[in-house]
C-alpha cells in the first residue's frame, strides 16, 4: 500500500508514532482518503473474465522533465471461452492510435468506463494464445488518484509511478482484476540518455540510442499484479551488493544527495539484518531469483511495496521493515479482494512487530508500542477487519489505519498467543509456500483453512468474533486463595463494545506474583461468561496482573482481589449443556429460569431460537451434523450435533 511516513527519531532511530494513530508510522488515512475516492468501485471487472492475462511488453519513451508516456503495450493473452473482443482496462484519456493484430489494424473504442474495447475480425477459439499491441500516446491520467508523476528534487527532474489500487489503467492498458496476475512482464523504458531507469525484475540491458536517448531493459518473471508494476527514472546513485540467506542480488537506485546521508546508508545495509529475521519467519525471499531492492522516488512521505523494488520517498527504518514484509503478504500473496485487505496490511504491520521486538526496541519500548495500538484499536466501540461489501466504496474503511492495520496485526499477535511462536510461523511458512496462493491471491477464508490444515485448530470462531465481528471485549476478573499456599480461585466475566459479537473465547494471559517474589504464568480458557476456574499453586499470592505482555486485546479491563470469592466459589454452578455431542435433545444444568436461547451455525447464521424451561429440553434432531453455538442466560456454549 502506499504509505506516508511522518517520525520522530528516538535513541538510535527508534520511530516513535504519530499522535493522531500512535501505532501508525504513516499518515496513510489523512493524506489519500481524497486520492483513493471512487477508485475501489470493483475487485473484478466482469469484461475481463474471459482471458488470463499472461505476459505484457512495455515499450515506452518518457521524459522526466516532461509530463507524457508514448509508445507500445503488447498482451499474449489466453482466453478461456471463444471471444469476439477483448477489453483492457485503460483510460480514455491518452488517445490509443492503433491496435495491431497478426499485422492488420483492429478497431476499438475507449470508452469512459476506462475501458478500451478491441474487436477481432473472427472469434478466438477458447485456450488458444494469442496476442496484440495497443500503440498510445499523451498525457496519463491523473484525474482522481494520480499514479504517474513527474517533478523536481535536488534541482533533476523525477518520474515516478503509484499504481494502487486501479492506477495502472492511468498509463498503460492492463487487467487489473483482482483474480489474474501478470504472468511475466517486461519494461523497455527509453530516457533522455542522462536518467537512468529502475523497474521490477532482473535489469537486462541499457542501450544507448541516437539521439542522445537511452532504451532501459528490465524483465520480471514471477507473475505479479498489475498494481505492482513500477518504474522510477532520475539521476541515481545505484548501489549493487548481496543479502538473504541464498546471497541473491540487493540493489538500490537513490537520488545523490539522499545517498550522502549515512543515517540513509546505514539504513540500506540494515535492511540486510531485516532480511535475514523474514527469511527465518516467514520462509525464503519470494524473488529471489531476480533482486530486492529500494527506487527512491519524488512523492514526499511516500512508500510502496512495488514488487522487487520498493518505491520509497525516504529511507527510515519503520518504512523499511513494512514495505519489505509485503513482498510476503501483498506482493507474493496478494488479497483477493479489497475487502481482505488486512491480508495485506494486518500481515505488514504484525510483521513491524517481529522487529521492534527482535532488532529494533527494548522490551519495554516494545510494551509501549503494543499499548499505543492496543488502545488505538479500541478508542471506538466498533468496526470490523474485514471489510463488508457495503463498505468497500468507504475509503477511510477499506484504508483504516485502526481496523486494517493495527487491529489485523494484533489479530496475528493473538493468534500467535494461541499456538505458541513455533506453531504459528511454521503456519505462516506453510501459506506463504501453498502452491494455491503462492504468486496468486489469497482471501480471508483461505487464511483461515490454512490456520485448520497446518496447525490443526479450526479458528472459525475467532474469525468470527475479531475478524469478522466488531469490537471488542473488557474483562472483570476476581481472584483470591482461600487457604494460603493452596489453589487459587478466579472467577471472569466479560462484557462486549459492540452487540455483533455476544462472546470473545480467549485463552486469558495471567501473570501471579508471590508474596517473595515467586512468579507463575497461567492460562484461563475463558469460554463463558461468569466462568469459575482453580488453579493450584504453591506459594502465597500477592497479587495477580492480566494481560501482562498485551498478547490480547481488550479495554479497561479490572483484576480485583475479592476475600469472599471464596465463600461464593463452592457454591456457584457452572453452566454447561449436555450431552455433547448430542443427537436429538439439548438439556443443561447451571439454569434454573425460563430463558430466551438462540443457535447459530459456526458461520454465525441463525439456525433456531425459542424460549428453554428448566427441567425440559431443546429438539435439535431435525439439524444437520456440524458444530453449532447457543446463546443462553447471557452465556455462548459450543456443541456437536451427531
Amino acid at each position: 500500500m502506499k504509505k506516508f511516513y511522518s517520525f520522530l527519531i528516538f535513541n538510535c532511530l527508534v520511530f516513535l508514532l504519530s499522535a493522531q494513530i500512535p501505532f501508525e508510522n504513516k499518515t496513510l488515512v489523512d493524506k489519500e482518503i481524497g486520492k483513493y475516492m471512487k477508485m475501489i468501485n470493483f475487485n473484478v471487472n466482469p469484461n475481463t473474465l474471459n482471458y488470463d492475462l499472461k505476459y505484457q511488453r512495455l515499450d515506452v519513451e518518457v521524459d522526466p522533465a516532461v509530463l507524457w508516456i508514448s509508445g507500445s503495450v503488447t498482451s499474449h493473452f489466453l482466453p478461456n471461452q471463444n471471444m469476439s473482443n477483448i477489453y483492457f482496462d485503460f483510460t480514455n484519456t491518452i488517445p490509443v492510435s492503433q491496435v495491431v493484430y497478426h499485422g492488420q489494424n483492429l478497431n476499438f473504442q475507449q470508452l469512459s468506463t476506462k475501458e478500451l474495447k478491441i474487436d477481432f475480425p473472427a472469434t478466438i477459439p477458447a485456450n488458444s494464445m494469442d496476442s496484440l499491441t495497443v500503440h498510445y500516446s499523451g498525457v496519463p491520467d491523473n484525474s482522481g488518484r494520480p499514479s504517474f508523476f513527474v517533478g523536481t528534487k535536488y534541482g533533476f527532474p523525477t518520474l515516478s509511478t503509484l499504481s494502487e489500487p486501479y492506477g495502472a489503467q492511468n498509463w498503460f492498458p492492463t487487467k487489473q482484476s483482482m483474480n489474474d496476475k501478470i504472468e511475466g512482464f517486461d519494461f523497455k523504458i527509453t530516457t533522455p540518455d542522462q536518467y537512468s531507469v529502475a523497474a521490477n525484475g532482473k535489469l537486462m540491458s541499457e542501450i544507448v540510442l541516437p539521439g542522445n536517448k537511452k532504451k532501459t531493459f528490465w524483465r520480471t518473471q514471477y507473475p505479479m499484479a498489475a498494481y505492482l508494476a513500477a518504474i522510477s527514472v532520475g539521476n541515481f546513485t545505484k548501489t549493487n551488493d548481496f543479502m538473504g540467506n541464498s546471497s541473491f542480488p540487493y540493489v538500490n537506485y537513490i537520488y545523490p544527495d539522499t545517498y550522502a546521508n549515512p543515517a540513509v546508508v546505514a539504513n540500506l545495509e540494515w535492511t540486510k539484518t531485516v532480511m535475514q529475521i523474514f527469511e527465518n519467519h516467514f520462509g525464503p525471499y519470494p524473488f529471489s531469483n531476480e533482486k530486492y531492492g529500494h527506487m527512491e522516488f519524488n512523492l514526499p512521505g511516500a512508500a510502496m511495496e512495488h514488487q522487487t523494488m520498493s518505491s520509497m520517498d525516504s529511507f527510515p527504518r519503520a518504512a523499511i521493515v513494512h514495505e519489505l514484509a509485503h513482498q510476503w503478504f501483498g506482493d507474493k500473496i496478494t488479497c483477493g479482494a479489497w475487502n481482505d485487505i488486512w491480508l495485506n496490511e494486518g500481515f505488514a504491520t504484525f510483521s513491524e512487530h517481529v522487529i521492534y521486538e527482535k532488532n529494533m526496541m527494548t522490551h519495554q519500548e516494545f510494551m509501549n508500542h503494543l499499548l499505543n495500538q492496543m488502545n488505538a484499536i479500541t478508542n471506538l466501540p466498533n468496526g470490523s477487519v474485514y471489510v463488508n461489501d457495503s463498505n468497500l466504496g468507504n475509503i477511510p474503511v477499506v484504508f483504516s489505519g485502526r481496523l486494517s492495520y493495527a487491529k489485523g496485526g494484533f489479530c496475528l499477535r493473538m493468534m500467535k498467543w494461541i499456538l505458541g511462536d513455533d506453531v504459528f510461523y511454521q503456519a505462516l511458512r506453510d501459506y506463504t509456500s501453498n502452491p494455491s496462493f503462492a504468486y496468486k491471491y489469497a482471501k480471508t477464508e483461505d487464511f483461515k483453512n490454512q490456520l485448520l490444515v497446518s496447525t490443526g485448530k479450526d479458528f472459525t470462531e475467532f474469525f468470527n468474533d475479531w475478524i469478522y465481528g466488531q469490537g471488542h471485549p473488557t474483562y472483570e476478573i476476581r481472584w483470591n486463595q482461600p487457604i494460603a499456599n493452596q489453589e487459587v480461585k478466579f472467577l471472569v466475566s466479560q462484557t462486549q463494545s459492540d452487540p455483533s459479537v455476544s462472546f470473545f473465547e480467549m485463552p486469558l494471559p495471567i501473570k501471579v506474583i508471590g508474596t517473595n517474589g515467586e512468579t507463575a504464568y497461567l492460562v484461563l480458557d475463558h469460554s463463558s461468561n461468569n466462568q469459575f476456574f482453580s488453579k493450584t499453586l504453591t506459594f502465597q499470592v500477592a497479587s495477580v496482573e492480566f494481560n501482562y505482555e498485551y498478547q490480547i486485546i481488550e479495554k479497561n479491563s479490572t483484576v480485583i482481589h475479592d476475600l469472599a470469592l471464596a465463600t461464593d466459589f463452592v457454591n456457584k454452578v457452572e453452566v454447561a449443556l449436555f450431552p455433547n455431542p448430542v443427537k436429538n435433545e439439548i438439556n443443561f444444568k447451571g439454569i434454573s429460569k425460563v430463558s430466551e436461547y438462540e443457535i447459530f451455525s459456526a458461520d454465525g447464521k441463525l439456525i433456531k431460537s425459542g424460549t428453554y424451561k428448566p427441567f425440559a429440553f431443546i429438539n435439535v434432531a431435525g439439524m444437520t451434523k456440524g458444530v453449532y453455538f447457543i446463546k443462553i442466560n447471557g452465556k455462548k456454549l459450543k456443541f456437536v450435533k451427531d
